[in-house]
């Protein structure tokens, strides 16, 4: 499998699967309500509190009770689907009564955060992802910041909460340049000159055994929250618009439990250099993601340091 051609084109997890679930509908039926099912809206969503990355979906429950004889084989077929076709990729499992797990797998894991934190154009391409899924010129995903109102209280609220965000964004700057001077990790600007910090190296994602490095529930955290975030930047769920604010304080809280559980200097580069650089690697997509929102969706400054 060469996973880096999927994320060549594709940003976003939730993104490659939604499209092979329509791949499934389009191949597997001609009946109009269930291929309607793919034209509207395919219940899809992350499950952030699982211990891995984990995508449910409640396809079974969209078909009507008039099929429900036809139901469990329709699902036993998109399991057999995806599992022929994208094994590789993630694993799929039927719960019962009806619900369909996706939990993708380590090698694309570890190709999604390669093309993330090496690509200067990643942020570009979110960026072009989310005018080609844009459904019209209010779509939540290409709309302006919205004017705060006036109210002091409220003013304050959202200044602590941006600076949050900033300091988040701030501290991965600090803990890169410094990773960089002692050579732990070799950082690169984007072609644009700005202050992006990019891994000039592939990073060590995987171990010999090809399963991440990463085992402490703050690690995986910290992935599930970044998943989330590009998903969103990506391909927002249909039903509901993004609290942009509310997503980076999220992953700004992750990346503090992360940095606070998750040593990465002193004994751990001496023991195991190459988790240090796959950590290093989480704090690049940190960085990259937080600038991202700040910048396009929140409306403010993503400073390098404070």
């Amino acid at each position: 499998m060469h996973y880096w051609l999927l994320f060549k084109k594709y940003t976003s997890n939730k993104q490659l699967v939604y499209l092979h679930f329509l791949n499934f509908l389009s191949v597997y039926t001609k009946d109009e309500e269930i291929l309607s099912i793919g034209r509207g809206k395919i219940p899809l969503y992350q499950d952030t509190d699982a211990g891995k990355i984990l995508y449910i979906s409640s396809l079974g429950q969209q078909i009507s009770a008039s099929k429900n004889s036809h139901r469990m084989a329709i699902l036993r077929e998109l399991a057999a689907y995806l599992s022929a076709n994208c094994g590789e990729i993630f694993s799929v499992q039927i719960v019962p009564p009806d619900w369909i797990h996706i939990e993708l797998t380590d090698p694309t894991l570890a190709w999604w955060l390669h093309n993330l934190t090496v690509d200067s154009s990643r942020l570009e391409s979110m960026k072009g992802e989310m005018r080609r899924w844009a459904d019209g010129e209010n779509n939540i995903l290409l709309s302006a910041p919205c004017p705060l109102p006036a109210d002091s209280s409220f003013l304050r609220n959202k200044k602590k909460s941006f600076f949050t965000i900033q300091y988040a964004h701030a501290r991965c700057c600090s803990l890169l340049r410094l990773a960089h001077q002692e050579g732990l990790i070799q950082l690169t600007d984007n072609d644009a000159g700005v202050q992006c910090f990019l891994s000039a190296q592939p990073i060590p994602w995987l171990n010999s055994d090809q399963t991440l490095r990463f085992h402490q529930l703050e690690e995986i955290r910290l992935i599930n929250q970044l998943v989330k975030m590009v998903d969103d930047l990506v391909i927002s769920d249909f039903s509901s618009s993004v609290n942009w604010e509310k997503a980076a304080l999220k992953l700004s809280q992750a990346f503090e439990s992360f940095w606070c559980h998750c040593r990465i200097w002193g004994e751990v580069t001496i023991k195991s250099l190459e988790l240090a650089q796959a950590r290093l690697g989480l704090l690049i997509a940190t960085q990259l993601v937080l600038r991202a929102v700040l910048e396009t969706k929140l409306g403010v400054f993503a400073p390098v340091e404070l």
